[in-house]
């Protein structure tokens, strides 16, 4: 059968690109390499999840090829799916949404003009956007009621003025951020609630949150939290025009012998090989998935992979640094009520002397023990024995974790490429990570980790700790940037509508795409340049 459109992934972008073309009238195949997984299938394990993977994982299939990866000192890894370092993606239907905490951040408008703003650091891959703000807003506007977030517009006022308010009202504060809000008011900051992909209300047949312990690294208990599993992919299928195929490894973008993209190659979990023909292809696997598949595309015509002539594909690989610090307060502060994240500042997202960029910070989901006790104790504290039993009864609730997400400046040589030696069980080559960020990342990050400790001292804390990171490459569940965009060729992957330089017919739709990843978390944008994707290619197709 030939298709309008086939989509492979079915995560935040490719959801979003599968219901959009689908109600556009497309006939669209959506390809996935894992399955749709139920609350049971994901399970509460606090060992095994996407906020702790190194005993395994909660939300992909057994069976994941190896990686590759290159240290800063040249020394080499082989790492399984939950190793620190493989920056894994949850691979079911929904990907990282069936499992995120759903932090619904729209980029500011300075962060899409990096470069012009702050120059181009030596040694870095800062550029700007080929699109605005602007022009983006009204696709976040979309995302924001299409998924459904719950926030505070007018608290936002490191945003311009929206075109209408979120579709739902924030979620109540818990004890933590009542307290981080009196902190920031004796500083002078300005906060805002965190904006979140999740029902405070009950909506759309679905209903609201509960307010578990158990947000981020798991599914929701009544499916309150807004992924594209329960939003558009459903509204796909519904459709009858879209046929999602789970359990589908993609192997190559297949061309003709022109070098048109005229389908995709996978094989199932049997190990059967299928091709599926199309008039359009979209590439939804995640920056690093993508940047792999391109790469193991290539054709007569394009020999280092497809949209790789001028060697940017796998290029500009970026995650996001979190400068991390924990206050421990002479009270418990933990009351429980999750999902936790409720306080953010954006007083630091820009404008701050000397520093390139900068970051937001917030609160923390509710922070798991095991988690707490493996990267969150006291430098000084034993980790073991009486004393930190001790500490781990008492400190857990009196203790208060700030974080978020740093401005990354990217390096051409964080990259991902094909390994030369190591294949997966098809025989293909598997992705070779290598190279660092940009050192203007680790000392914003320094930054952003001394207003984190001043904003907990200020909420009462009476004792604060938090490292900031060395130098490293950073790639993780916020991965971006393998598939840039701009209008030049020589600099990018894809154009400013997401479509591959040379084809007219391949697009890309995840996170790959973002010239800089932004101080937020991404998954908004990457819901909102899907949508307006999948315009483009209603428009023109």
């Amino acid at each position: 059968m030939t298709y309008d459109v086939i989509v492979v992934g079915a995560g935040a972008g490719g959801g979003v690109a599968a219901g959009a073309l689908a109600e556009a009238g497309k006939r669209v195949l959506l390809l996935e390499r894992g399955r749709p997984l139920s609350f049971e299938d994901v399970g509460r394990d606090h060992l095994r999840n996407q906020r702790l993977s190194q005993y395994g994982n909660n939300a992909g299939p057994d069976g994941l090829p190896l990686r590759v990866l290159i240290d800063p000192v040249g020394a080499r890894h082989l790492l399984r799916p939950h190793d620190g370092g493989y920056h894994n993606n949850a691979a079911c239907v929904g990907s990282g949404t069936r499992v995120y905490g759903g932090q619904a951040w729209r980029f500011m408008p300075q962060d899409f003009r990096m470069a012009c703003t702050y120059g181009v650091p030596d040694g870095s891959s800062l550029a700007d956007w080929p699109i605005t703000y602007e022009e983006l807003a009204p696709f976040y506007d979309r995302a924001e009621w299409e998924v459904g977030a719950a926030g505070d517009g007018d608290a936002a006022t490191h945003l311009p003025p929206r075109a209408r308010p979120y579709p739902m009202p924030p979620l109540p504060t818990p004890r933590q951020g009542k307290l981080l809000r009196v902190g920031a008011a004796a500083l002078g900051w300005p906060t805002t609630p965190v904006p979140l992909l999740i029902n405070s209300v009950p909506r759309d047949g679905r209903e609201s949150c509960i307010h578990c312990q158990h947000c981020v690294g798991f599914a929701c208990p009544t499916d309150a939290k807004n992924g594209t599993q329960n939003t558009l992919i459903p509204r796909a299928l519904a459709t009858g025009r879209c046929d999602l195929v789970t359990g589908a490894t993609a192997e190559r973008v297949e061309t003709d012998g022109t070098g048109r993209v005229v389908g995709i190659a996978y094989r199932d979990d049997a190990g059967e090989r299928h091709t599926a023909r199309a008039e359009v292809v979209v590439l939804s696997g995640g920056a690093i998935e993508t940047a792999r598949l391109l790469l193991l595309s290539a054709n007569a015509q394009e020999p280092n992979g497809l949209g790789n002539n001028s060697d940017q594909v796998g290029r500009h690989l970026q995650g996001h640094y979190y400068p991390t610090a924990v206050g421990l307060f002479p009270e418990p502060v933990w009351d429980g009520l999750g999902p936790g994240a409720s306080t953010a500042t954006c007083a630091f997202n820009h404008g701050n002397d000397g520093i390139i960029g900068g970051g937001m910070l917030a609160d923390d989901f509710i922070v798991l023990p095991i988690v707490f006790q493996k990267g969150l104790l006291p430098p000084d504290l034993p980790r073991w024995g009486a004393a930190n039993k001790v500490f781990m009864r008492d400190g857990y609730r009196r203790s208060i974790k700030v974080s978020g997400p740093v401005h990354e400046i990217p390096s051409p040589d964080a990259r991902v490429t094909l390994d030369p030696d190591v294949l997966d069980r098809r025989g293909l080559p598997v992705v070779r990570l290598s190279g660092t960020t940009h050192p203007e990342t680790v000392r914003t990050s320094a930054f952003m980790l001394k207003r984190a400790k001043q904003w907990l001292r200020a909420a009462g804390a009476s004792e604060v700790w938090g490292a900031a990171p060395g130098l490293t490459l950073s790639g993780g569940q916020h991965q971006a940037g393998t598939c840039r965009m701009g209008d030049d060729p020589a600099r990018s992957v894809v154009d400013p509508h997401c479509r591959v330089h040379g084809h007219d017919n391949l697009y890309v739709a995840d996170g790959s795409v973002h010239v800089t990843n932004g101080g937020f978390n991404p998954v908004l944008t990457i819901l909102a340049l899907a949508f307006r994707t999948a315009q483009h290619i209603t428009q023109s197709w």
